[in-house]
């Protein structure tokens, strides 16, 4: 009689239990765009071209460099990064662009939000993919950019900073292709964007060869300072969360108006205007100069106001549902109010923060000091005017987000240009009282008079002020009128 063998099934160990665990946690788009990706002609195609040309600048920089030894690594860095900064800044950001508007043309947009996967993780997959294929081309080109380490001129810091900084740029094209492929709703729009899309990264492409021209030429002159990885680190920072901000707002907009699809654009928000103030009082305290006050107060409030509109313009449609459920008061929650009462407590949170240590330091100027009071006065009147005119005009598409936008762009050109042409006219272009309320001419006169500019600082502040309080009535009657 022959014994049987019975096979027992073998008990997964930890490595198969993480792999397993790995699996069901990764985004599937992820997964299902990257093998499609590896497996086009398109990538094998640059991904060659890429390592025969480098294969090619290494054998001329090679045989070249007896004759430019001082010169040769800065020359063949950007010969190498022009090779790697193509596929990153313009090939990669039209394919995830096409990838994104392909799920319109064939219509299957539908069918993968029926999966139950959401918008936000579709575009993060989308996002990730490519990503994912620029790491694996910045990868083989590594051992060639350190190659020109070897042959004098530039440094390692150099190179890795390029390295790293090339990647922050390329989340952010990618951010900005995905983002328009989003807005596209019909064929002709499509059509219309794509065009736009090739301008930009052909000019994203050019600013990204310049800047390697730059790194190149510069950086190994100055990598023992601090002031250089500060500026490395303010310019990835911007790009990667200004990247991340237009992915998040792609994936609110492309949100049901049930879901909280706000909360991941106002973090990123916050994060970003937070962040970028800690790296403005790290460039005070290495500089020691407290101009760099003022100059954070400037950029944080133009800030504020531009990307501030947005927010604050926000149509929450589910209004009832979002203010009776949980979090009721949350700024993150949807709804234009809460997006105005977010941006103005930023707003108004370090510029308390920036008075509060020029004062501090006392070496301020006082038209320095003045400008640094009056920014964010000029932010808030211009982030307030637009929300209390559409309000008071009674025509419901005044009241909508895009009409909201037209209006700040209206006053923009009103307030800035109007002032000085009357000026010009009267007396001069530059009239202190004429161009009070004028956010650019009004910043340099309150500078360069500053002995006659408080009395125009305060009504700056007097009027943002009045404004402010008519704008959080008005959004607070429109979010909330599911009250009455």
């Amino acid at each position: 009689m022959s014994a049987e063998v019975l096979s027992v099934p073998r008990e997964p160990d930890a490595f198969d239990r993480f792999g397993e665990r790995l699996a069901d946690r990764i985004n599937p788009i992820v997964v299902k765009e990257v093998r499609q990706g590896l497996r086009t002609r398109v990538f094998w195609i640059f991904f060659s071209l890429m390592l025969v040309a480098c294969l090619f600048i290494s054998l001329f920089a090679f045989a070249a460099s007896d004759g430019i030894a001082d010169r040769a690594g800065q020359a063949t860095f950007i010969a190498y990064f022009v090779c790697l900064g193509f596929v990153q800044f313009f090939v990669i950001p039209y394919a995830a662009y096409r990838s994104m508007s392909r799920e319109a043309e064939d219509e299957t947009w539908v069918l993968l939000t029926l999966t139950g996967i959401g918008p936000r993780r579709i575009l993060a997959g989308k996002l990730g993919s490519s990503v994912l294929q620029g790491t694996l081309y910045a990868s083989a080109a590594t051992p060639f950019l350190l190659f020109s380490y070897f042959l004098n001129g530039i440094d390692l810091p150099t190179i890795i900073v390029g390295v790293v900084v090339s990647m922050g740029y390329q989340v952010f094209l990618v951010s900005v292709s995905v983002s328009l492929a989003t807005l596209a709703e019909s064929r002709l729009v499509r059509a219309l964007l794509h065009f736009v899309l090739l301008g930009i990264l052909l000019q994203g492409l050019g600013f990204g060869i310049a800047g390697a021209a730059l790194i190149g030429e510069f950086a190994q002159k100055v990598t023992s300072s601090s002031a250089f990885w500060l500026t490395s680190l303010c310019v990835l920072f911007g790009m990667v969360t200004t990247g991340l901000l237009l992915f998040e707002a792609a994936a609110a907009r492309l949100s049901l108006a049930t879901e909280d699809y706000a909360r991941g654009a106002r973090m990123v928000y916050v994060v970003q205007f937070l962040g970028a103030a800690a790296l403005f009082l790290w460039g005070w305290q290495l500089s020691g100069e407290a101009e760099v006050l003022t100059a954070g107060s400037v950029t944080l409030s133009v800030y504020a106001t531009l990307v501030g509109l947005f927010v604050g313009s926000d149509r929450d449609g589910m209004a009832k549902l979002h203010w009776v459920t949980g979090g009721r008061y949350s700024l993150l929650k949807p709804g234009g109010l809460r997006g105005y009462l977010l941006v103005v407590t930023l707003l108004l949170f370090v510029a308390a923060v920036f008075f509060g240590l020029a004062l501090t330091e006392g070496t301020l100027p006082m038209g320095a000091m003045l400008v640094l009071v009056a920014a964010p006065g000029f932010a808030l009147l211009m982030l307030s005017l637009p929300l209390v005119i559409a309000r008071w005009i009674p025509h419901p598409p005044w009241q909508t987000p895009a009409m909201i936008r037209l209006v700040f762009l209206g006053l923009v050109v009103l307030m800035t240009g109007v002032p000085p042409l009357i000026g010009e006219i009267v007396s001069d272009a530059d009239d202190l009282f004429l161009n009070a309320l004028n956010p650019i001419v009004g910043l340099i006169n309150i500078e360069r008079q500053s002995h006659d500019a408080l009395p125009l600082v305060l009504l700056v502040w007097g009027v943002a002020a009045g404004l402010a309080a008519s704008a959080f009535f008005s959004l607070r009657a429109r979010d909330t009128e599911w009250l009455a």
